[in-house]
């Protein structure tokens, strides 16, 4: 299990953010699904501010939607996990490790509706200087 920080909306809705991008060599990203992997609605999109790499767009979250993060070394995704929220606290979120990639194998393969999010997370860690959201329905 892993605890991360999460976020609190003006109604008290916990909410994650969709954030992240490539650098010159580097990258991280970090993007929200639903429990079937589905895009899902944006609260708030940033549109103004620093938005290279940082905050791209706010969703809320529930438990069982998916939570997935990657990283990129040499323009090549490294890394991807692939994590199910369990529990929401009043800070952060209890999220459990469902699947995982790293260096070329996947420890098993993800299910078939997250294939959209897997290549949204990895296309994110190389989307140079990124400023906006890859993966959310309009």
């Amino acid at each position: 299990m892993e605890l991360i920080t999460i976020e609190r909306t003006t109604k008290g809705n916990p909410a994650l953010w969709e954030e992240g991008g490539g650098f010159t060599n580097t990258g991280r990203a970090q993007v929200v699904a639903g429990p079937n992997g589905e895009r899902l609605k944006p609260l708030y999109i940033r549109r103004s501010g620093p938005l290279a790499c940082g905050k791209h767009a706010l969703f809320v979250v529930r438990p069982g939607y998916y939570v997935l993060r990657a990283w990129a070394d040499g323009g090549q995704v490294e890394g991807i996990q692939v994590y199910r929220i369990v529990e929401i606290g009043e800070t952060v979120a209890k999220m459990e490790l469902v699947h995982r990639y790293y260096r070329g194998e996947w420890d098993r393969e993800p299910a078939p509706e997250l294939r959209e999010a897997v290549e949204a997370v990895a296309e994110k860690t190389r989307c140079y200087h990124c400023r906006s959201p890859h993966y959310f329905s309009a």
